[in-house]
């Protein structure tokens, strides 16, 4: 683990935010943890997991994947059509999936390596988080937003996800960092328009292109779902 400042800990407050695999890292002693990455993630396992699937994260989309889908026998989401898409999902005959994904998946890795329970969230359940951990009470919660990748692997902060975010904190109490309530105020910013501004934000426009806008508008349906996934000692997500 990196040698981070004090002050980037976050740690004189109840509810923390930060970005990424390292962003995990630095917030990884908080009592709860929550991963956000709205397009598309975190959506299709809150999809997936109310439609009462058990869904393995997988930081790779390799052969190490397949092996991994063959030893816990679960399918492979190899494409959007076939679990990667939050809009496959409820036409799919599985109920153990793998899903792929570098960023997701190496956040909630990182965390529940440090003991920590972990908490898939987006848009669709973010009240149904938010009550899921008032009713646990922790002393701290770390919410981790995923954000995207730049061509040159590094992380690219991305708006559905700082929305994401800012949407399960604002349901919660405690004190919030500075991080913490700047997602909130971003959410706040949109919450009236929600659907819009996600068709056109980069990662929206992105898959619009690519023929998924369906899966930004799934995205988009703020609290459509009241389930809460959390990753079992398993390894995979399941209802909480």
């Amino acid at each position: 683990m990196p040698a981070f400042d004090h002050a980037h800990l976050q740690s004189e407050h109840e509810v923390r935010f930060e970005w990424g695999p390292t962003g995990a890292e630095a917030l990884s002693d908080a009592d709860v943890a929550v991963v956000v990455d709205v397009l598309s993630f975190t959506t299709s396992i809150t999809v997936g997991v109310g439609r009462g699937m058990a869904i393995w994260p997988f930081p790779w989309k390799d052969e190490r994947a397949e092996e991994f889908a063959r030893a816990h026998d679960a399918a492979l989401a190899r494409t959007r059509e076939n679990g990667l898409s939050p809009g496959a999902l409820p036409r799919t005959s599985q109920t153990r999936l793998v899903l792929p994904s570098p960023n997701g998946s190496t956040i909630a890795a990182t965390l529940a390596g440090r003991g920590a329970p972990v908490v898939a969230a987006c848009l669709r359940n973010a009240a149904a988080v938010g009550r899921y951990l008032e009713d646990l009470a922790p002393a701290s919660v770390a919410v981790i937003a995923s954000g995207e990748r730049w061509p040159d692997g590094s992380l690219r902060p991305a708006a559905e996800d700082l929305w994401g975010a800012g949407a399960v904190i604002a349901r919660l109490g405690g004190t919030r960092s500075p991080e913490a309530q700047l997602a909130v105020d971003a959410y706040e910013a949109v919450r009236g328009d929600l659907p819009t501004r996600l068709l056109g934000s980069a990662s929206g426009l992105e898959l619009v292109a690519k023929g998924y806008a369906g899966d930004v508008r799934i995205a988009g349906e703020l609290d459509m779902d009241d389930v809460v996934p959390v990753l079992g000692s398993d390894g995979a997500f399941a209802v909480g």
